[in-house]
């Protein structure tokens, strides 16, 4: 049995290694281009900028042709609208997965789950060529559509409603409730800690997105966020500083956004959905 005292400075040690990356960035975003490599070795310098500076913020906001806020709010439209569908699509498919019965559906389930171990890179270009022929290409329904449906996140909810007792079920059905009425009024309501993990999930993977908006989307205008930081370093000049200060700016809205809801995210590991 570990001391409570070790296991303090155990986590303590965990937090720091897992903190300190993060506090030089939003740090090496305030200094000045030539301050930034000037110190290296473990001393006070490296995380407090001895000439503070805003001028990396300025740049990446002020500039017209890397306009930062005109890519978050892409982003943003993007990650919400993705979540939202996700959430509603795959949760529907997960409960008749888990609590209906009907044809098929012990040969359709294992098909259905065997796409988890496909990579998503393996899958990109067939997705990129119907996409193509739909002729959306250049636009947000080509980030939003292809990204709505998640085997991953049936999978993970099925475990949930899995848990929900079949006779809550049924009273549902005695009262006259319709099976769509049985999941937005019983299965939903107790899986919160579920549905908000994996709201984080898909909004976080949404924001880091990369590889598939580099394909699908040409006009800078509709460009999502990582996409935009990868281009302020080139061949020619590395604004070092930009892309700290970007990558600061981006990673604000997901830390709020775990800090308000990380009881849920603790609660959906700890537990799967109501136990019988």
């Amino acid at each position: 049995m570990v001391p409570a005292s070790r296991q303090w400075v155990l986590m303590f040690a965990i937090a720091a290694i897992s903190v300190l990356p993060i506090l030089w960035m939003a740090m090496g975003s305030l200094r000045p281009r030539q301050e930034l490599f000037q110190y290296i070795s473990l001393e006070w310098h490296l995380f407090v900028p001895v000439k503070w500076t805003l001028q990396n913020y300025a740049a990446i906001f002020v500039q017209t042709s890397k306009p930062l806020g005109l890519y978050i709010k892409n982003t943003l439209l993007v990650a919400v609208t993705v979540t939202a569908l996700s959430l509603w699509f795959n949760s529907m498919a997960a409960f008749s997965f888990a609590k209906l019965q009907f044809r098929f559906r012990k040969i359709i389930l294992p098909l259905f789950m065997s796409a988890l171990v496909i990579p998503g890179e393996v899958t990109m270009v067939p997705t990129y060529l119907l996409v193509h022929q739909l002729g959306w290409v250049d636009s947000y329904t080509a980030l939003i559509v292809p990204s709505v449906i998640s085997v991953f996140s049936v999978f993970m909810l099925i475990q949930f409603f899995a848990e929900i007792p079949r006779e809550l079920l049924e009273a549902g059905r005695i009262d006259g409730a319709s099976w769509f009425g049985i999941y937005s009024r019983i299965a939903i309501p107790s899986s919160v800690p579920a549905m908000i993990t994996l709201g984080l999930i898909t909004f976080l993977g949404q924001w880091d997105s990369y590889l598939w908006p580099l394909v699908v989307i040409n006009d800078e205008t509709k460009q999502m966020l990582q996409v935009a930081i990868a281009t302020f370093s080139n061949l020619q000049n590395t604004e070092w500083g930009q892309i700290l200060a970007a990558d600061t700016v981006c990673s604000v809205p997901i830390i709020i956004l775990f800090l308000v809801l990380q009881k849920y995210y603790v609660q959906s590991i700890v537990s799967s959905g109501i136990k019988g």
